[in-house]
């Protein structure tokens, strides 16, 4: 029966320490190339500016006055294709945890 060929352990720690960077440039090129395939954020009409706008300015009143837990209250903002856009910046900027 033949020997099992032995290695030192510097050529064990060498072999794992090419082996760990070259597994964080694959995950840097990884995370680069995903953060270029992210869609470019769309652009979104004057009206629904004019609404966040409008909240905001309720939000920083409610602020001012010490009752930032209140409700801000909608209005004129109708369901329908032509608002996706504002549904979907309404939840960008007021769906976390402010």
């Amino acid at each position: 029966m033949s020997k099992p060929i032995s290695m030192s352990r510097r050529k064990w720690a060498a072999a794992w320490a090419v082996l760990c960077a070259a597994g964080l440039a694959l995950t840097a090129a990884l995370d680069a190339s995903s953060a270029r395939d992210q869609q470019p954020e769309k652009s979104v009409s004057a009206e629904c500016d004019k609404y966040i706008a409008d909240i905001e300015t309720q939000l920083a009143k409610a602020k001012q006055e010490g009752t930032e837990d209140g409700v801000v209250a909608l209005a004129g903002v109708h369901a329908g294709p032509e608002n996706d856009d504002c549904s979907d910046a309404f939840r960008d900027r007021f769906g976390g945890d402010e």
